[in-house]
């Protein structure tokens, strides 16, 4: 049995106008990102795309989604995402973050990457009552995420005994 390889690409949607509060379905954006590749790449690159391709991970709040490609095929999506002009008929931007080898790897970078434009949003507060309620969320992140990997880490010591 021949193993299937597949890469996960990390992406920010960024509308033109910040103020749009779009709920974004995967289904919309799994069809916006088929359509930029048939733009791009024709038909062998849909072709070869749509094979294992998916939207695995969607925040609606914070407009970031992983999508699965398969390895032989990921780069025809990642040079046709920068290239999406509209999202449910509104201007936007497509940012790609990571690409990684597996969606844990994604997850890890994400973490990161949240906690540094916490940490961005915590130099813009100009008062005192607002950069303790970002430190709290913070604290509670950072928190959440501690337990979280030491739940994981008995988990995985008694499956291993």
């Amino acid at each position: 049995m021949v193993r299937l390889r597949n890469r996960y690409l990390l992406c920010e949607i960024n509308f033109d106008d910040q103020r749009t509060n779009i709920a974004v379905m995967s289904n919309d954006l799994l069809n916006e990102i088929k359509q930029s590749v048939v733009t791009m790449h024709g038909d062998y690159g849909i072709g070869s795309v749509m094979p294992g391709f998916n939207v695995k991970y969607l925040n609606p709040y914070t407009r970031i989604f992983i999508v699965r490609s398969r390895r032989r095929s990921y780069k025809f999506v990642s040079t046709a995402l920068p290239f999406m002009k509209k999202l449910l008929d509104k201007p936007c931007r497509i940012t790609t973050l990571h690409c990684g080898g597996t969606i844990r790897s994604c997850q890890k970078f994400l973490l990161k990457y949240q906690r540094q434009q916490l940490s961005a949003v915590l130099l813009k507060c100009k008062t005192d009552p607002e950069q303790k309620k970002v430190k709290e969320s913070i604290l509670k992140c950072t928190l959440k995420d501690v337990e979280g990997e030491g739940c994981l880490e008995e988990e995985e010591d008694i499956d291993s005994s």
